[in-house]
């Protein structure tokens, strides 16, 4: 059974930072390209940032992500990071993370076939 669990989320000041953590189970987790996307009330769930396979491999951000948050991954545990730096309160909401067997990842909800139940992360101004 696939299973993504999201952890590390919190309430954290402006400015701050925060590591988020995705525990993989299930699957050849070296064999996927893993997301991170996140949701604000009243919003669509937004992509943040991805990797591809083994933690060599590209990674690609959204706009708002670059220079400020870094995905990782190890798989030998399987984990996959995304370390948060400077926090905005724009950036608060839900974060998920998301794997998908596909061989270069996407940007898109619809790219990812697995999602975990996410984390909340509230930055305060």
């Amino acid at each position: 059974q696939v299973q993504l669990v999201e952890s590390g989320g919190g309430l954290v000041q402006a400015g701050g930072s925060l590591r988020l953590t995705c525990a993989a189970s299930g699957f050849t987790v070296r064999n996927y390209v893993m997301g991170w996307f996140r949701q604000a009330p009243g919003k669509e769930r937004e992509f943040v940032a991805a990797i591809g396979w083994w933690s060599g491999s590209s990674t690609y951000y959204a706009d708002s992500a670059k220079g400020r948050f870094t995905i990782s991954r190890d798989d030998a545990k399987p984990l996959v990071y995304l370390q948060m730096n400077s926090l905005k309160s724009e950036d608060t909401a839900v974060y998920y993370c998301a794997a998908d067997s596909a061989q270069i990842p996407g940007t898109f909800r619809t790219d990812y076939r697995y999602w975990g139940q996410g984390t909340q992360v509230t930055v305060s101004s």
